[in-house]
């Protein structure tokens, strides 16, 4: 048997064993008429508000109640100094045997780390400055049967951080911050949104035919209805039936699931916003996130100046580039010819450069490989690249000097697309014709494929609208200047542990 393995045998039985004393712990409470679990104390305050009644040289008489986890504990006769951790803070307790009682002080020094009690008492301040609660009296909360993990290296696993999230958020104050950070960033989102009058709304999450982007669904069986039904991969065909409706402004901020691949910036439950706007366009769209985004990093981070790992700056500050697509394609293949170009040329070419193309690849094929390839990692300041090929977005509209191009833009910072925005396309024949060459390049049946009442709905009139769509997990990484996904959401989809 190898030493790891012995290792991990003995660690283990030594959790079993600090499991089955905490047990008794509990048992001994229950026993003396003390609940473990649930009981309810009023008037508790965060510890930053506990900490800010002390007032230097007067004698501090008013009670103060606070509660929180114990994370230190450290017995000295018959005084004891813990610290405690609540979501604001954390804050020193001092426990005296002659204040508690000598059975009650007994009682006490039986606490462990990771318990969550109440404590009532005055503030003072210790010999060494720090701000303490001398504790008249404490309740008991809730009992901590497993212990926490070692202080000095905390929860350092990257796998167990993501798979006991609330492990990570009890022993890394990193973790909680980013966490307060992403909630602040989605109330800001929200509320200049409704500065601009936009309305909240919430569509279908079970669609029978998923629509509003190319992706892989996820299928399940609508029990009821005895019928196939899809999650949603966008909310998109659903919001434009609101503007037929008469909703003029209107946002989703919610969950999609894309049944694809995992990695660094994709997980297959996302957060997504989705907003519309009648009487708008590409270019209100534009103008909408520009301010958006600088606003949120404003007000959240106090700063336009984002910096990533590596030294790396994002500099928001406005206005931000604009960039045809066919100009930069034009710029990295050094061709100003490119798009007149065969198709064998362009296959050469491309090969030359480095992209992974395949010998039966259309023109357009091999240009967004190109594109997606070699071009987009390298926009790292905000950069809105416009007027994409007309066949890769089929909701949008067609630009009026150009029908080979659409009125759309991709918003790229630090080389990955932040958010796309469209000119929506609300001519239902055109929608239809599209719709229809999308289905026979994909083989699928069109009855499972074309949202019909969809198309019903643009067949009774939608005004021009602007369009565009955020991912919120990609903001967040951005502004926090986080390389992973699976770090700014809070329970990241991993696949289930071997026992």
């Amino acid at each position: 048997m190898s030493d790891e393995i012995i290792s991990a045998e003995a660690e283990q039985k030594q959790l079993d064993d600090i499991f089955s004393q905490r047990k008794a712990k509990a048992e001994e409470l229950r026993a003396a008429g003390i609940a473990p679990y649930g009981v309810f104390v009023d008037n508790i305050i965060p510890t930053t508000e506990a900490r800010a009644k002390y007032v230097p040289d007067v004698e501090n008489t008013e009670l103060v109640t606070v509660a929180g986890r114990i994370m230190t504990f450290r017995v000295m006769g018959k005084a004891t100094f813990l610290h405690i951790k609540d979501q604001h803070g954390s804050l020193q307790l001092y426990a005296q045997r002659d204040l508690l009682g000598e059975e009650e002080y007994k009682r006490f020094k039986r606490l462990d780390p990771g318990d969550i009690i109440a404590a009532s008492g005055h503030m003072f301040v210790t010999k060494t400055g720090e701000i303490t609660l001398k504790m008249h009296a404490y309740t008991m909360l809730s009992k901590s049967l497993r212990p926490l993990p070692e202080k000095f290296h905390g929860l350092t696993d990257m796998e167990q951080r993501y798979r006991q999230r609330y492990l990570d958020l009890i022993m890394n104050d990193e973790s909680r911050s980013l966490f307060f950070k992403r909630i602040q960033i989605i109330r800001e989102i929200r509320n200049f949104l409704e500065s601009r009058g936009f309305m909240e709304v919430e569509t279908p999450m079970l669609q029978y035919i998923p629509g509003g982007a190319a992706a892989t669904p996820f299928k399940t069986h609508y029990n009821a209805l005895d019928c196939d039904m899809f999650m949603r991969i966008a909310p998109e065909l659903y919001l434009k039936r609101l503007l037929v409706g008469g909703f003029e402004k209107v946002y989703e901020l919610n969950r999609n699931f894309r049944n694809e691949g995992i990695d660094r910036r994709h997980n297959p439950e996302f957060t997504m916003i989705e907003i519309y706007q009648a009487f708008g366009n590409c270019e209100t769209m534009m103008e909408l996130i520009e301010s958006m985004v600088t606003s949120i990093a404003q007000k959240v981070f106090g700063t336009l100046q984002i910096k990533l790992p590596g030294d790396k700056v994002i500099n928001l500050e406005r206005p931000w580039r604009r960039a045809p697509y066919r100009d930069l394609v034009r710029e990295r293949t050094g061709r100003q010819d490119w798009f007149e170009l065969p198709r064998e040329e362009k296959y050469k070419l491309a090969k030359e450069l480095g992209a992974q193309v395949m010998p039966d690849w259309t023109d357009l094929e091999i240009t967004h490989e190109i594109y997606e390839k070699l071009i987009e990692h390298t926009l790292i300041q905000p950069t809105f690249v416009t007027r994409l090929p007309a066949e890769l977005v089929p909701l949008a509209k067609k630009c009026a000097d150009d029908p080979e191009s659409v009125d759309v833009y991709e918003l790229e910072i630090n080389g990955q697309e932040i958010s796309p925005g469209y000119s929506e396309l609300n001519d239902p024949i055109d929608q239809r014709k599209r719709f229809m060459e999308q289905v026979t390049l994909s083989g699928k049946d069109p009855a499972q494929a074309v949202d019909e009442d969809f198309l019903t709905a643009l067949e009774y009139g939608m005004p021009p609208a602007g369009g565009m769509g955020i991912g919120v997990d990609r903001l967040v990484m951005l502004l926090t200047g986080t390389e992973s996904i699976r770090d700014v959401v809070l329970f990241p989809q991993l696949k289930p542990r071997q026992n």
